[in-house]
């Protein structure tokens, strides 16, 4: 199976995208006056766990190399064990200007097995972002993201720097295929329009790809995409204080059984920015879905509550992350769209200047809608990690790091490996350029 990009998420790439807005004005100032932001409810971006000190620079150019080791099962069909060793350069560039801001990052990467050597494999992990101010009150951003690897769910998990389940808009990542090629791509678009100095609208429209390529080394899992758009209205009663409303269609297909979902949701939402480092929100509001597929698979229609609340606070030593979403999503390999609930919470303490470390736990169920007329594949996973970074001078830092993973589905690509543990060291040397203004 060759690996290409759809049409749309090509053009996101070429646009170099992105979901932030530009131009934004200090959500906790306790202002009513000047530029809004779009609450997480509307973006459902990711928080950072990074500290109040650990801003990200701008006009900046960044690279640099991870070298580690790990130690886990799971490595092959039978579940066995095996030491592996990981080297994964990276580079990103980033810029921002009166009207536009973008950055772009590439990073691939290379594992390579002691016993198991034919199961040697590349990654491969592209994100852009990009948003223009069209006018003083109109923005457009967009956001891209192609990964190819193995053990996704393990790579992404193990540096806790988001969280790890499905936020309130995104993809469904709480399922771990096993050792096999995984392919995402998600795309998406935001056009926001700040009418009055409390009021601002917005339109959005998203796609998102799950594939395996070697479909014979996944029995049980799928190939699925969606697609959908939105619209949403929000209201600043005053600095601090979002409320708004959020109206939600998507469509989820699988292949190759060809099972289709088209799902429906009216969300209310409230976002309180406690300080410019604090902010909690909340949603929530019906769902509607309507599950068909080749017959004799009769056409099931249901309601149901969707809702939700997170959490963010970077403080000058401690920072947290968490929430909970309940929602209609993709499956996430399953036969068919799921109702999905989730919740991960993540904290970051620094011990000393040089010396951090994170925990973090992670539960999601996922409850097929149409599983009384096909295979029951439901099913709930649970993860937590732990993980230690010590920076060594300006350029390295050492870490070490704990996974563990429980999932429990009817599948035969799971239930060969219900239990993943994994223990890594790594040590990165990292640079930074300015690039000026």
């Amino acid at each position: 199976m060759k690996i290409k990009f759809t049409q749309v998420s090509l053009g996101f790439m070429l646009l170099a995208a992105s979901s932030s807005l530009s131009a934004q004005a200090d959500p906790a100032s306790g202002s009513g006056s000047g530029s809004m932001i779009a609450p997480a409810p509307v973006t459902g971006e990711g928080y950072s766990l990074d500290f109040a000190s650990e801003q990200p620079r701008t006009n900046t150019l960044r690279g640099g190399v991870d070298i580690g080791a790990a130690y886990g099962n799971g490595v092959a069909p039978s579940g066995a064990s095996d030491v592996s060793y990981q080297v994964s350069p990276n580079i990103s560039f980033n810029q921002t200007r009166s009207r536009f801001s973008w950055d772009l990052s590439y990073s691939p990467g290379f594992t390579f097995y002691q016993k198991y050597s034919a199961l040697n494999q590349s990654n491969q992990n592209v994100a852009s972002k990009f948003s223009y101010r069209l006018s003083p009150h109109v923005t457009f951003s967009a956001d891209e993201s192609f990964t190819k690897s193995v053990g996704g769910y393990l790579q992404a998990c193990q540096n806790l720097s988001t969280s790890c389940s499905g936020g309130i808009q995104s993809p469904n990542n709480s399922i771990l295929a096993p050792n096999t090629d995984t392919i995402t791509d998600a795309s998406s678009a935001r056009l926001t329009y700040q009418f009055s100095p409390g009021g601002m609208v917005g339109l959005s429209g998203s796609f998102s790809e799950l594939s395996y390529p070697h479909q014979s080394q996944v029995p049980g899992l799928n190939n699925s995409n969606s697609a959908g758009g939105s619209a949403f209205y929000t209201h600043r009663i005053s600095g601090k204080h979002y409320i708004g409303a959020t109206y939600e269609y998507q469509k989820y297909l699988n292949h190759p059984d060809g099972l289709a979902t088209l799902a429906q949701s009216v969300m209310l939402f409230y976002t309180f920015y406690i300080q410019r480092s604090i902010s909690f929100s909340i949603f929530g509001g019906p769902q509607y879905s309507d599950s068909y597929g080749p017959l004799p698979i009769p056409t099931i229609r249901s309601w149901s509550p969707g809702g939700g609340a997170s959490l963010n606070w970077q403080g000058q030593h401690n920072s947290l992350i968490g929430s909970y979403s309940r929602k209609i999503s993709d499956g996430g390999g399953l036969q068919g769209a799921v109702s999905y609930n989730g919740v991960d919470a993540s904290i970051r303490h620094q011990f000393a200047a040089a010396l951090s470390g994170t925990i973090g736990a992670d539960y999601s169920v996922n409850k097929v809608l149409d599983a009384g007329a096909i295979d029951n594949t439901s099913g709930h996973s649970i993860s937590g990690t732990a993980t230690l970074q010590r920076q060594l001078g300006q350029h390295f830092n050492l870490m070490a790091g704990y996974l563990r993973l429980h999932q429990s589905y009817d599948i035969q690509a799971i239930n060969t490996v219900p239990n993943r543990n994994r223990v890594w060291v790594s040590i990165g040397y990292q640079f930074q350029r300015s690039l000026g203004r």
